[in-house]
């Protein structure tokens, strides 16, 4: 409760509530005349913002919004003498608005309150060595930092000393903490849970990834749906109808139905409240905020609220294969040793040759070998696009690709072999042999993986009815190999960057609404093109920045769930003005045979207007 009376306008309709309570209990014991000034007090404390908001929105932007039907429906009220009732309305009217902002807030609190996980004061060296605590947005590039064990990193940076692990679930989504060197990159918000560290700050605090997730939700926030946009539109029309409507309604009921003046006017009043837009208004934002706060807190970033409201239209999605689908490192998946070898030897000899390369097939070989002794080895000279050549106790080794350890040496492959072989490299295997004194000993498949949640994601997309492409400048057998592994539908391959965009605009024509998955700078154009562009959050910034959403996490599995997001909005938004629609014309017909009252319009209006604003605060708690 203290948190909501911290809202002026929540703060104003208390007081107006308890005001009204005090105008009641005079009028019952026959003070009416004591009564009328505290209802007039309700009337001005309660209908302040909205009063202000409806002029400030008239005179600047000449634009007439539920505000200004609102006020005219109390004064209208009051004039006849239903002071109670003017006073009430406002107070409905005021709780309404008042809900609709805090609930908007919540969505927007949602986001801030999960980005604010970087400190507000960091651990700097001055000149002098010496540590002094700072604000985190005073640190400069350059600037030394210390991070204790167990602390928050304040702010990108390098690692400067000691080796360290840190826990990246913040940003990564893996639970599992991740090793870090010297001179690798470490991001603020994330944890280090080994060594105390030194850093050197690499950004400006304004250009963090924590900084930059938090501006592109606020632009996000800031861009309303196409449906949100619809309505906003309309109500400057909206309102003059009414405005005009009433007038003529007073004149029927007097005239025509005879009515009589005070009732007549009273009618008109109570139509003036019913007919206001106020929940067919509120149908869209709340639900849109909250979509995207959901999304944002589940590591995906909408770019404004058409994005979404577009998402669920898709018909087909196109990925880049390399570092969206797989890894976009080379791993060993499967070794071959000859029969009769000594396999830990081998292992032992390679590993201890690879050992001071930092190649991608050198580092992925050691990743496999990590629990192999290294050994003394005799003379090792890298030879450079071949591989190695090893003297060692007498014996020549060669490591590397066919035509260096095979070709030069006449080594001759058994079929099985010869077929193993062939399998390997027709699906995009890299193959490094190995051969001691001209004899092959084995070889080490290396293939740039399919990433865990790949699979899933493309088979949710699937039963989705959702048309999956590949995408890729590799081959067409590695393609198709890829495709299989996670279940890919359509494989265009060997396709040289420029020709991502035009294999796009054919496969619009095909599809239609199609979406576009990738991470490098040679995917930019497609993501700008497409109906809705997805950049993973390891990519590139230019992708990032074409891209309609971000997954931060670089969680496949988020596009199946932001389909289904932007499908649960459009259902929603669609119920909320349905119900914001009937409810206004049953109580104008309600109004028309006169069957309610001013504070029963009142209840049933502005009480659909909180019901459709709660409905669209559901979307915070979807999930798959």
């Amino acid at each position: 409760m203290k948190k909501w009376l911290q809202n002026k306008g929540f703060r104003n309709t208390v007081i107006c509530a308890f005001l009204i309570i005090i105008g009641i209990v005079l009028q019952y014991q026959g003070l009416e005349n004591v009564a009328i000034p505290v209802f007039i007090a309700a009337f001005l404390i309660g209908g302040y913002y909205s009063a202000k908001n409806g002029i400030e929105e008239l005179i600047h932007d000449k634009h007439l919004n539920v505000d200004v039907l609102m006020i005219l429906a109390a004064v209208g009220a009051s004039i006849i003498g239903y002071w109670m009732e003017g006073a009430l309305l406002i107070f409905i009217f005021s709780l309404a608005e008042a809900m609709e902002s805090m609930a908007n807030e919540k969505s927007r609190n949602a986001i801030s309150e999960l980005m604010n996980l970087t400190p507000d004061e960091a651990r700097r060296y001055n000149e002098n060595g010496e540590i002094e605590v700072v604000p985190t947005a005073e640190l400069k590039v350059g600037d030394k930092v210390q991070v204790p064990r167990g602390e928050t990193i304040p702010i990108d940076g390098k690692l400067l000393s000691t080796d360290t692990v840190v826990n990246e679930a913040s940003v990564t989504g893996e639970s599992v903490p991740v090793e870090k060197v010297t001179g690798d990159e470490v991001v603020g918000g994330t944890i280090n849970e080994g060594n105390r560290i030194d850093m050197e700050v690499t950004v400006e605090d304004s250009n963090t990834l924590f900084a930059k997730i938090i501006r592109l939700v606020d632009e996000a926030q800031s861009s309303p749906s196409k449906t949100a946009s619809f309505i906003e539109s309309i109500e400057d029309t909206y309102v003059k109808v009414v405005l005009v409507g009433v007038p003529l309604f007073i004149a029927l009921a007097y005239f025509v139905l005879d009515w009589g003046w005070t009732e007549s006017f009273y009618r008109g009043m109570v139509l003036l409240t019913v007919a206001s837009p106020c929940a067919l208004v509120a149908s869209a934002t709340p639900a849109t905020l909250s979509a995207i706060s959901n999304a944002a807190r589940n590591g995906m970033v909408f770019k404004g609220g058409q994005t979404i409201d577009n998402t669920n239209a898709l018909n087909a999605i196109i990925f880049d294969k390399t570092g969206t689908l797989t890894v976009g490192e080379p791993a060993v998946t499967d070794v071959y040793y000859v029969d009769g070898v000594d396999h830990a030897h081998v292992d032992e000899v390679i590993k201890s040759a690879e050992s001071g390369s930092m190649h991608p097939i050198a580092v992925a070989i050691l990743d496999y070998l990590e629990d192999t002794p290294l050994i003394e080895l005799g003379h090792v000279e890298d030879i450079t696009g071949k591989g190695f050549l090893i003297q060692n106790k007498g014996s020549e080794w060669k490591v590397g690709k066919h035509s260096y350890v095979l070709d030069e040496s006449n080594i001759q492959l058994s079929e099985e072999v010869k077929r193993v072989v062939i399998e390997k490299e027709s699906t995009g295997n890299t193959v490094i042999f190995v051969s001691r004194d001209n004899e092959l000993q084995a070889f080490y498949a290396l293939e740039d993986v399919v990433k865990e949640n790949a699979k899933i994601a493309i088979e949710k997309l699937n039963n989705m009815g959702i048309q999956t492409i590949m995408v890729t400048g590799d081959n067409e057998n590695t393609g198709k190999h890829i495709a299989k592994q996670v279940g890919i539908k359509e494989v265009h391959a060997n396709k040289m960057p420029d020709e991502k965009s035009s294999i796009l605009d054919e496969l619009k024509e095909k599809y239609g609404n199609i979406g576009m998955v990738g991470d490098g700078v040679n995917d930019a154009p497609a993501l700008a093109k497409s109906s809705v562009g997805f950049a993973m959050g390891s990519g590139t910034d230019i992708a990032m920045e074409t891209a309609d959403v971000v997954l931060i996490k670089d969680d496949l599995t988020m596009i199946p769930y932001s389909i289904g997001l932007s499908k649960k909005m459009k259902r929603i938004v669609i119920a909320n003005v349905l119900f914001a629609i009937a409810v206004i014309a049953l109580l104008i017909i309600a109004n028309l045979f006169q069957a309610i009252n001013l504070p029963l319009g009142v209840i049933g209006h502005e009480g659909s207007t909180i019901l459709v604003i709660l409905n669209g605060l559901r979307l915070l708690a979807y999930r798959d």
